[in-house]
């Protein structure tokens, strides 16, 4: 009958999604566990009794957390860094890629600058000439400093380049016709018809300027300026009990009911909390996205 799938193939199906299933639940079992750990209380946590459920139920480490200025003013510089860093990254990707999706008819040197956007995927000057271009440039130490170098991410300019190829034809042919430039076909009617491809690359951008942590603590020359990730970064190597000697009367009866491993896992939670939330938003956009934009026949 057609239609109807043959036993070979829903036992494959029956598989595939059995696999895949214990894939995503092994893949939630570490953030389950630093949950369970934030809200456990000191001698659970030090004994390492906590697993996948919390042991002797303790906010204290989250009261903790929510006191300390240090966290949300690293949290507020990677909300900006991702905000900033996603508009231009993708203004950036968008004038990059829209002419280099051209014909080289109608571009004369289109190859030769692919090419040179291809070299730096392969090729880098290596990590001191990056800062010392960084330093001569006078946003070292500012929030530019982790915007501006990794604007224009190649994989994305290829990823939309490609999508843009794969638009009828007649469209642009059309504008043209009615009098049309460039920038009116850009972005009137390539960037509406793109919204697959654009929120992919839109996930990636917030995603890479979320997690990243090196650049802040090589860029930016004292910790209040640090995003949250490199604020985190110093958390997880060692819990600076120094930074605690100016702390409140609040905050020193906290530190009796908490530990170091607690802290940790409810600032880390709290940490990844942004990207579980705005991932759902994106992720109907993102298969079609990388399958229609990855692939030039």
């Amino acid at each position: 009958m057609v239609g109807r799938l043959s036993f070979s193939r829903k036992a494959f199906n029956a598989f595939n999604y059995g696999v895949l299933g214990l894939f995503s639940i092994l893949s939630l079992l570490p953030f389950v566990n630093m949950l369970s750990l934030s809200l456990s209380n000191k001698s659970a946590a030090a004994a390492g009794l906590v697993k996948l459920w919390p042991v002797g139920l303790n906010l204290d480490s989250y009261r903790f957390v929510f006191l300390r200025h240090e966290f949300f003013t690293a949290f507020g510089i990677s909300i900006g860094r991702v905000v900033l860093g996603t508009a231009i990254s993708l203004l950036m990707t968008l004038l990059v890629a829209y002419p280099l999706s051209k014909e080289s008819k109608a571009f004369p040197g289109r190859t030769l600058y692919a090419w040179a956007f291809v070299f730096t995927i392969l090729f880098n000057g290596g990590l001191i000439p990056w800062y010392m271009t960084i330093k001569a440039t006078g946003i070292l130490d500012t929030i530019w400093a982790l915007i501006l170098p990794g604007a224009v991410q190649v994989f994305n300019c290829i990823l939309l380049l490609n999508f843009f190829r794969g638009l009828p034809k007649g469209l642009e042919e059309a504008a043209f016709v009615d009098g049309a430039n460039h920038v009116k076909i850009l972005f009137r009617i390539f960037v509406p018809l793109s919204t697959p491809a654009l929120a992919t690359v839109a996930l990636f951008t917030i995603v890479m300027h979320w997690n990243s942590w090196f650049d802040g603590m090589i860029l930016m020359n004292s910790p209040d300026k640090y995003p949250l990730q490199s604020y985190l970064q110093t958390v997880v190597v060692k819990l600076n009990t120094s930074s605690f000697a100016s702390i409140d009367p609040v905050q020193a009866k906290l530190l009796n009911q908490i530990s170091d491993r607690t802290v940790k896992a409810a600032q880390i939670f709290m940490a990844t909390l942004p990207i579980l939330l705005v991932y759902p938003f994106l992720q109907k956009y993102f298969m079609s996205g990388i399958v229609l934009g990855s692939v030039k026949e």
